[in-house]
C-alpha cells in the first residue's frame, strides 16, 4: 500500500473530522479512501450514462465487433 502526502484547508479538515464523527469512516485515512472510491464509481456511472446519451443520439458504434475493433487499431 502507498502512503501519500495531501495538505487539506482547515475547512476541509474540519470536513473530514465531520465525517468520522458522522460514522462515515473510522479515522481520516479511512473517510479519504471512501471518498476517493465514491468518487471513481460516480465517474464510471457518468461515463455509463454519456455514452447512453451519444447512443440515443446516434453517435454510438454499431456492427460486428471483429470488424470494429479492426477499424479502431
Amino acid at each position: 500500500m502507498t502512503t501519500i502526502s495531501v495538505p487539506l484547508s482547515a475547512s476541509l479538515m474540519e470536513s473530514v473530522e465531520n465525517l468520522i464523527k458522522s460514522g462515515y469512516g473510522s479515522n481520516k485515512a479511512d473517510v479519504v479512501r471512501r471518498a476517493i472510491i465514491r468518487l471513481a464509481e460516480e465517474e464510471a456511472v457518468n461515463d455509463v450514462l454519456r455514452a447512453r446519451e451519444e447512443i440515443s443520439l446516434g453517435n454510438g458504434l454499431s456492427g460486428d465487433l471483429r470488424e470494429l475493433i479492426k477499424t479502431i487499431k
